[in-house]
């Protein structure tokens, strides 16, 4: 990954190279584990239900925990979202199960149809993304962000290699590239949502004939 500078200092978990966590883990390894599991079961229910006009309290019931319970692990609804995609995406990061195997734009169609395949999850995402818009420093907001930021410095890099093996044309810029395939995937994956006829896969393929070296 291309080191960039950072404005402020990198937390431990930065450092371990692994994602911060958002909500409390607890003190103690049950209280980690406790967590998790509620995690675990939240994914199951926003798969069932979606996100929309479900109250923490709600939440807490359908997962079959006291509200308090819920509370000390995540002081808000939007913080256990914000949590539950996380740890959804960590589960499918294309990036590290196929490693360089793959190009730019492949990871970026196999990402969204594996979130097509998963009941509520493009809903999730669009909900947290308006709602990471309202307020600057809240934990969609954070959360989106440094994710935003992440991806597009993911997929230059490869995108990069993949001009220097001669399989990206090189007069264009693999950052402006890689916010380009962002946003067409978010686009694609919200018009799915209001008609799921458009054929997603099919068409951010097309950036693959778009995005080829010019033949002589």
């Amino acid at each position: 990954m291309v080191e960039t500078e950072k404005s402020h200092p990198e937390s431990p978990a930065e450092r371990r190279g692994t994602p911060a966590v958002i909500g409390r883990a607890g003190s103690y390894s049950k209280g980690v584990a406790r967590r998790q599991e509620i995690l675990d079961r939240a994914i199951e229910v926003f798969s069932e239900r979606g996100a929309e006009g479900t109250s923490l309290r709600q939440i807490a019931s359908a997962i079959g925990v006291s509200h308090a319970a819920l509370l000390h692990y995540f002081s808000s609804r939007e913080q256990l979202l914000v949590a539950v995609y996380e740890q959804a995406e960590s589960r499918r990061d294309t990036s590290r199960m196929y490693g360089d195997s793959i190009s730019a734009v492949d990871v970026l169609v196999k990402a969204a149809m594996i979130n097509l395949g998963v009941p509520g999850m493009v809903e999730l995402y669009t909900t947290l993304v308006a709602t990471s818009l309202a307020v600057e420093g809240s934990p969609a907001h954070t959360f989106f962000r440094d994710r935003f930021a992440r991806i597009r410095e993911e997929l230059t890099e490869r995108l990069g290699m993949e001009q220097a093996a001669g399989r990206v044309r090189r007069d264009v810029d693999p950052s402006d590239i890689a916010a380009l395939l962002i946003s067409a995937s978010d686009g694609l994956q919200i018009q799915w949502l209001l008609e799921p006829s458009i054929e997603l896969e099919r068409t951010l393929e097309t950036f693959s004939v778009l995005l080829a070296p010019p033949t002589a």
